[in-house]
Formats: structure tokens, C-alpha cells, sequence
């Protein structure tokens, strides 16, 4: 059993992150400032190995910093999420997503730098790539907008001041969790589909990688247990398959006849049009298995469920 620290661990990949962990019988630390007045660990409070703390990673408090001390790994996953996001308030996160792992590796070399880190950015780092040419955790990073470059350089720093650390680069990640998202483009898209019943989109040729939460999750799980093997490296993070937004919107549609519509009046402010190379991880025996087909029926009972209760896109931002 390992003491494991996540911090934003009340978020859309945490909250469920921390239900595996304790099925794996870890000790967990959940550290998250509720935001979003979010009620995700709720399940979790009733179990010995549970503890949760308030607090923003910003602050870097005293009860942080012990934290951090008394975990064997700690999963940074506090954040401030998507270019929109970020560019309503840059100062701050970039505060959360980069400044925020500065004082955490500070601490670990100051104190203990056995700790492990396995920390989660984005493969949208790789910016506006042709969407031709596979990208590889040896393609050059180029980053867009300050979400991208704030979570590039945050990697950055980890690999070159941190011994004990792995770093993944997630895919679009879809599918359901107790802090649901609707901002991610899966889930955004089987949303529109059941509570309009129609999809507007742009740009329909720009490619990205999927990653359903579930099989990332499970990744956090094989980094732990194989650390020594796999750390001081990055790895992209998605499934074998690439999907344009077109293609994309095609799968929701035949799973619920919803109408689409193209229009010019969007851009993306990452300008994503990458496919990625998921070898690597392959190799480091993780093989993501859940195809965006196979989630979309729970998508959609789940989007029913949110219909219901009136659960906009507002209030799915940034966590």
C-alpha cells in the first residue's frame, strides 16, 4: 500500500482516480479547493484509507507542504483546463498549472526527493502539426496558446530539475465521471446531440487522440506499479486511433440520428490538428482498450440524466 497525494483531486479525472486507487488498496490524500462547489468524493469520505483536504495548490501551505512529505507518490492533476479557460485568467493559471509544480519539486528535492511524481499534461502540446505526420514523444512541442504553454513548460521542468517522475500526455479524454465535463469533445458532442439534437461544427478536418478515463486511470495505476521502469521519460497517452472532428461527429450521429451542421464562425485557439504515436507506452506494456464506440451508449444515458437536470456547459468548465 502507498500513501498517494492528488491534488485537484475532486476534478473530472481525480474523482475517479481516487475510487481506483482505493479498490488497489492505497492510501489516498485528496487535496482540491471545490471550485465548482463539485460533491465528486462524496463516495469516498466513509473509507479509512480516504482523507480529504481543502486548499489551493497556489497557496503552498504549511499542511501542503507536510502532504507532500508523508506521500509516497504524489499525482499533480490541479489545474486550470483548455485555452478558454486559461486565457480568461492567464496570471492565475499559470500560477496553478505551472508555478504550483515549481514549489511541489522544490519541496521534493529540499526534503525528500524519493517521492514519486506522475504527472498528467496534454498532447495538445504539439500545436498545429501538419495531421499527417505522427507525432512522437520526440516531436518538437509547440504550443499555442497559454494553456498548452503553460503545461509544456511545466513537463519541461519536471524531466529536467525532478529524477523521480513520469510524465503523460494525455489524448482528448472522454467518457463519465461524477465531476462530468461537457467541454471535452466527446462528451460535448453525444450532449448536443441528446439535448438538441443536432451538432454544429467547425473545422471538421483537424484530427486529434481519444483516451477514455478509464483506460487513463488504469495508466496511473501501471506507472505505479512499474515506476522504475518508466520514469525520467514522457509518454503520449491515447488509442491507436485518430479521429478528424468529422469522423467523430459521424459516430455520435449513428449512434443517435442526431442532424449536424458545419460552420465557419469557430476556431480552435490550440489550432489542434495533430495524430499521435502511442508506441512508446505500447512498449511500456499499456495498451488502451475502450474505442470512443464502445462509450458512447453511456454517454448517452448519462447526457439524459444531465437533460434532466438542466447540467449546462457553463458549469463544466476548467476541472
Amino acid at each position: 500500500m502507498s500513501k498517494i497525494l492528488i491534488t485537484g483531486a475532486a476534478g473530472y479525472l481525480g474523482s475517479v482516480l481516487c475510487g481506483k486507487l482505493l479498490e488497489e488498496g492505497h492510501k489516498v490524500f485528496a487535496y482540491d479547493n471545490l471550485m465548482y462547489n463539485q460533491q465528486s468524493l462524496l463516495p469516498y469520505i466513509s473509507n479509512r484509507s480516504f482523507k480529504f483536504v481543502w486548499g489551493d495548490v497556489v497557496d503552498h501551505t504549511d499542511e501542503l507542504q507536510q502532504l507532500i512529505l508523508e506521500s509516497d507518490i504524489v499525482i499533480p492533476l490541479a489545474c486550470i483546463v483548455g485555452a478558454p479557460a486559461t486565457n480568461r485568467c492567464v496570471e492565475y493559471s499559470r500560477m496553478v498549472n505551472y508555478l504550483s509544480i515549481f514549489d511541489l519539486v522544490q519541496t521534493c528535492n529540499d526534503y525528500n526527493n524519493d517521492i514519486k511524481i506522475v504527472f498528467a499534461t496534454t498532447n495538445s502540446g504539439y500545436g498545429s502539426q501538419s495531421g499527417e505526420i505522427y507525432c512522437s514523444e520526440e516531436t518538437p512541442l509547440k504550443p499555442i496558446s497559454p494553456y498548452g504553454i503553460q503545461k509544456v513548460d511545466a513537463e519541461s521542468f519536471l524531466l529536467n530539475n525532478y529524477k523521480n517522475v513520469i510524465t503523460l500526455r494525455l489524448a482528448t479524454v472522454f467518457g463519465v465521471s461524477p465531476r462530468m465535463r461537457l467541454d471535452l469533445l466527446v462528451n460535448f458532442f453525444v450532449y448536443k446531440a441528446i439535448t438538441e439534437g443536432v451538432i454544429t461544427i467547425a473545422e471538421p478536418h483537424q484530427k486529434r487522440n481519444y483516451i477514455h478515463i478509464k483506460d487513463v486511470c488504469d495508466t496511473f495505476i501501471h506507472c505505479i506499479n512499474v515506476f522504475d521502469s518508466m520514469k525520467g521519460e514522457a509518454y503520449n497517452l491515447g488509442l491507436d486511433t485518430n479521429h478528424s472532428k468529422g469522423e467523430l461527429v459521424e459516430i455520435v450521429k449513428s449512434f443517435t440520428g442526431c442532424e449536424v451542421l458545419e460552420t465557419q464562425s469557430y476556431k480552435d485557439p490550440d489550432r489542434r490538428n495533430y495524430i499521435v504515436s502511442n508506441m512508446k507506452i505500447n512498449k511500456a506494456g499499456i495498451f488502451p482498450s475502450t474505442k470512443v464506440e464502445d462509450a458512447i451508449p453511456e454517454l448517452i444515458e448519462c447526457c439524459k440524466m444531465l437533460k434532466m437536470l438542466n447540467y449546462g456547459r457553463e458549469s463544466n468548465r476548467n476541472s
